[in-house]
C-alpha cells in the first residue's frame, strides 16, 4: 500500500536555475507535489539513508525516480549512483542522469555502476516527458518484494 507521504522523485541538482527550470516543467506536467529536491550529493545520501537532517525518515519508503545531476558539490554523482547501487535497500530505484557532460567517461561509467538513463537534453524539456514515464508508465515491484524476493547468485 502506499503512503500519502511517498517521496515520487527526488531531484539532485546544485544549480538552482536548472533546479527551478526543473521545478517548472514537473508542474506544469502536474508530477510537481510529491517531489524532494537537494543540492548535492551528500544530501542525497543522507535523504536516501535516512541520515543527518533526514534520520526520522522511512526506511521503507523510497522516491519511485531520481533524477540525479553528475557534477555536484561535495558528493558527486557518481558516488551517489555507486553508493544507492551497492545497496540492496535502494539499488532498485531507477536513476535518470541529467547533465550537459558528453564525456565517454562519464557515460560508461555510469550504465557500469547501473543507471537507467543518461540524458544530455535541454533540462527543463526532458524533465517532464522522463517523469511521466517513470512514475506513470514504468512499473517496479514495491521495496519489500526487491529485498525479500530477490533471486539469489
Amino acid at each position: 500500500m502506499e503512503s500519502g507521504n511517498e517521496i515520487e522523485i527526488l531531484l539532485v541538482e546544485d544549480n538552482p536555475y536548472d533546479a527551478e527550470l526543473a521545478l517548472i516543467s514537473l508542474n506544469k506536467h502536474h508530477l510537481a507535489n510529491k517531489i524532494v529536491h537537494v543540492r548535492d550529493g551528500a544530501q542525497a545520501l543522507e535523504f536516501l539513508f535516512c541520515t543527518g537532517p533526514y534520520a526520522g525518515g522511512d526506511h521503507n519508503s523510497h522516491p519511485k525516480v531520481i533524477l540525479l545531476d553528475l557534477k555536484l558539490l561535495r558528493v558527486d554523482g557518481l558516488e551517489v549512483l555507486r553508493a544507492m547501487k551497492s545497496n540492496p535497500k535502494t539499488r532498485h530505484i531507477p536513476v535518470v542522469v541529467m547533465t550537459s557532460s558528453r564525456e565517454h567517461r562519464d557515460i560508461v561509467d555510469s550504465y557500469h555502476l547501473g543507471v537507467n538513463s543518461y540524458i544530455v537534453e535541454n533540462f527543463s524539456a526532458a524533465v517532464g516527458r522522463l517523469s511521466f514515464y517513470w512514475l506513470l508508465l514504468n512499473k517496479i515491484p514495491p521495496a519489500a518484494d526487491v529485498l525479500f524476493n530477490a533471486p539469489s547468485n
